[in-house]
């Protein structure tokens, strides 16, 4: 089935409105670092893996099926990882490494006021939400409540994972509150803490109705509740 792309906030066709898009694209969806290093046999295991997963879930697939993906024989997992919960935490690790660095993109992006960057990093998710048909969003969010409940390493990663993000999102607020696109009312923590909520629920109800939607209706709820008046 194709995702619906309902037109509304942020259509891919208005890409072009959003100057730091066209320095980072959609297909961008390795490290930052990988533009000019060779990864590593591990490395390949890993993005594999995520690609799999992010349509899947974590005990559905099976260490064969990764280990195809890159053309590896089964005893090169087990040079790389001790047990299928040391790779779990890896794997996590390695995704929020590479989404923290595609966040900094946006967040420390020069002479763009704050507010403009969560718009344009929104927008950089509805648009890859939009190729992917609604099945490749995060996969903190598609592993976590999977995961949390048998895997006490897996669950402190996820949770320092979005830790680590909330406090990008603070000190956007802090900035934006400084450069007047943000209200200054506003509590940076507790304000942090409410777009990754809102915005990490939007992402569940896509994947469910195969439709960016929710997160358009997200991003327009978020933007109006952190703009000034």
């Amino acid at each position: 089935m194709r995702a619906r792309d309902d037109g509304g906030l942020y259509p891919l066709r208005d890409r072009g409105s959003f100057p730091l898009l066209q320095k980072l694209t959609i297909g961008d969806e390795r490290s930052i670092f990988s533009l000019w290093m060779t990864p590593t046999t591990k490395e390949r295991i890993l993005e594999a893996a995520e690609e799999i997963m992010l349509t899947k879930s974590f005990h559905s697939v099976g260490l064969t099926e990764i280990l195809a993906a890159v053309k590896l024989p089964k005893g090169s997992f087990y040079h790389h990882f001790n047990s299928k919960e040391q790779f779990g935490v890896e794997l996590i690790s390695h995704y929020i490494q590479q989404h923290t660095a595609r966040m900094r993109k946006f967040f420390d992006a020069p002479g763009t006021k704050a507010l403009q960057r969560f718009v344009d990093y929104w927008a950089f998710q509805i648009g890859h939400a939009t190729e992917a048909d609604c099945q490749q969003g995060c996969l903190v969010v598609k592993l976590g409540l999977e995961v949390a409940s048998f895997s006490e390493p897996m669950r402190e990663v996820l949770a320092d994972g979005l830790k680590t993000w909330r406090g990008i999102f603070e000190k956007a607020i802090r900035a934006g509150q400084k450069d007047g696109s943000i209200r200054k009312k506003l509590d940076p923590p507790q304000t942090a803490a409410a777009i990754q909520d809102q915005w990490q629920g939007a992402m569940q109800r896509m994947q469910v109705e195969k439709n960016v939607a929710p997160l358009r209706s997200a991003a327009q709820f978020l933007r109006a509740s952190l703009a000034v008046a």
